[in-house]
């Protein structure tokens, strides 16, 4: 199980992301930190769900630009763009 400064520390955006810029979050509850399932963007002071549009009500801690996957860097079904998997794992 990840712990919270190693989670940190993968999500190393510093500052605001570029207003309107797809990113993968990092948020943080009661039961540890996890990861968003879905792209959020920054506008205006609020995260919010690329996919819908609506605000997130989640407590972000972090961001990064998306990571591509082995496949997507030409691997196995040689895709191109990113894809935003879930890793939520509570750490505490």
């Amino acid at each position: 199980m990840a712990t919270r400064e190693k989670r940190l520390a993968q999500f190393d955006g510093n500052g605001e992301p570029p207003p309107g810029q797809a990113v993968e979050v990092l948020c943080e509850d009661h039961s540890g930190t996890y990861q968003l399932p879905f792209p959020c963007f920054y506008v205006d002071g609020q995260w919010h769900n690329q996919e819908s549009g609506g605000r997130l009500e989640a407590t972000v801690v972090g961001w990064r630009f998306p990571r591509m996957r082995f496949e997507e860097r030409g691997g196995r079904h040689g895709r191109i763009g990113p894809v935003f998997t879930s890793d939520r794992v509570p750490s505490y």
